[in-house]
């Protein structure tokens, strides 16, 4: 019976010691942070109180509703700004990963330069997706540009007045340019129906429906009825269409009549005359795609039916010139313009480098007035000392399109620059 007593009597300490040591130690934190249960966002409000105004909003950011702070934030410290957890260019992609396909077509700049919260708010919004502004609004608070030409256009096309992400995709597209949602015929075709006569009608019964509509209209709106470009092929505006494609009933209505610049000589034969009579041609005025290279033959919001505006135009094939520009010190305005024409002449020349004159000059004297600028003599009476077979000129101390130097010259400073002739001065 002793023995008994004893047995029950310890079992007894042994409980109550285990019910002492469990009250006595904490209770087990959570995370990696080792926060106590509970306090992942509570603990953070006790000091942020000004978020119980953004947890007011309509939508906000899953980690901020389930009070998860330290999914985005180190409670502690940090190497970025506002003690996040990963730069801003990474951040967001541990959860969003899937927003930019791989190898996409196009993506948003924005969106491949990190800078999610230039669209986002990344704790709540009054928008969906946490957006910053809502619709159109906040696109136009960056492409300022075509906002303003949007707002002129006699002519609004109905979608761009609603929301661009009627077409458009706000990250990434994985198939298509400018972050079109898809092809572009594919995407007109889901308002406008094809088969309706008076659809046949305005486009003279050709089958235009299997064309690019961007050929001839400007997707975000114009000033030209049917929404045309700003600037329309005269046979467009007399609706000639077989002016220069076949009949529109014939076996290839939307073929050419002829190809490349003998189909565009029919109508601008003093140019083209004007042009084969000179020494120097432009490529890609001879080859069989011949004007539609640089032209748009239908329609274009650019003068003089280019493509492009001149800077990317040129730029598609002289692509070292203008990184050249981009690299100077001192900008050269026509070419910082875009106004290539300035200089040289676009289709064909008696002169090298198709310089829209026989010196050089000449053609910088449009602008610059030389004999204010320099007293150095130049000109065609004036042979460069390094090479006899050459005048002096402006090029031979300037490079036109630039350099890494101020005012375009080819070294660092004037010294070093005149001594390349005047070498009894070196020093």
């Amino acid at each position: 019976m002793p023995h008994t007593k004893y047995r029950h009597t310890l079992a007894f300490l042994l409980l109550a010691g285990t019910a002492l040591l469990s009250a006595a130690s904490p209770v087990r934190a959570e995370g990696k942070f080792k926060l106590q249960p509970g306090a992942h966002g509570k603990i953070c409000l006790t000091c942020h109180v000004e978020f119980s105004e953004k947890m007011k909003k309509k939508f906000i950011h899953t980690p901020l509703t389930q009070g998860e702070c330290s999914g985005c934030h180190n409670p502690h410290t940090s190497s970025h700004a506002k003690l996040m957890a990963a730069g801003t260019d990474s951040i967001c992609y541990q959860c969003h990963d899937q927003l930019v396909p791989d190898q996409a077509r196009s993506a948003h700049k924005v969106v491949q330069e990190g800078k999610c919260v230039s669209c986002h708010d990344p704790h709540s919004s009054d928008n969906p997706a946490n957006l910053l502004e809502a619709g159109k609004k906040l696109c136009f608070g960056c492409h300022k540009e075509l906002a303003a030409r949007i707002e002129k256009n006699k002519f609004k096309h109905a979608p761009v007045e609603k929301d661009c992400l009627g077409c458009h995709t706000p990250h990434a597209s994985a198939d298509n340019d400018q972050l079109l949602k898809t092809d572009v015929k594919s995407l007109c075709l889901k308002c406008h129906q094809t088969d309706q006569a008076s659809f046949k009608t305005r486009h003279l019964n050709y089958p235009v429906e299997k064309s690019r509509c961007t050929s001839c209209h400007d997707p975000h709106g114009s000033s030209q009825g049917a929404i045309l470009y700003d600037n329309v092929h005269q046979p467009i505006v007399n609706k000639m269409c077989n002016q220069c494609h076949n009949e529109a009933q014939s076996a290839e209505p939307l073929g050419l009549k002829k190809n490349g610049f003998e189909l565009c000589q029919g109508c601008h034969y003093e140019m083209m005359n004007k042009t084969l009579n000179k020494k120097r041609m432009h490529w890609p005025l001879l080859d069989k795609t011949g004007c539609i290279n640089c032209h748009s033959p239908h329609a274009s919001p650019v003068s003089g039916l280019l493509k492009k505006p001149m800077l990317p135009l040129c730029g598609s094939c002289h692509a070292d010139t203008i990184s050249r520009q981009e690299r100077s010190q001192t900008p050269h305005p026509p070419v910082a313009d875009g106004d290539c024409t300035a200089c040289h002449s676009p289709h064909a020349s008696d002169n090298l480098f198709f310089m829209n004159e026989a010196s050089t000059v000449t053609v910088c004297g449009n602008c610059h007035d030389w004999q204010t600028h320099s007293t150095h003599p130049i000109g065609e009476k004036v042979l460069d000392p390094r090479n006899q077979n050459i005048t002096l000129q402006c090029m031979s101390c300037h490079r036109t399109h630039g350099t890494e130097y101020k005012h375009f010259m080819y070294f660092p400073d004037t010294q070093t620059l005149c001594v390349q002739c005047h070498e009894k001065y070196r020093r």
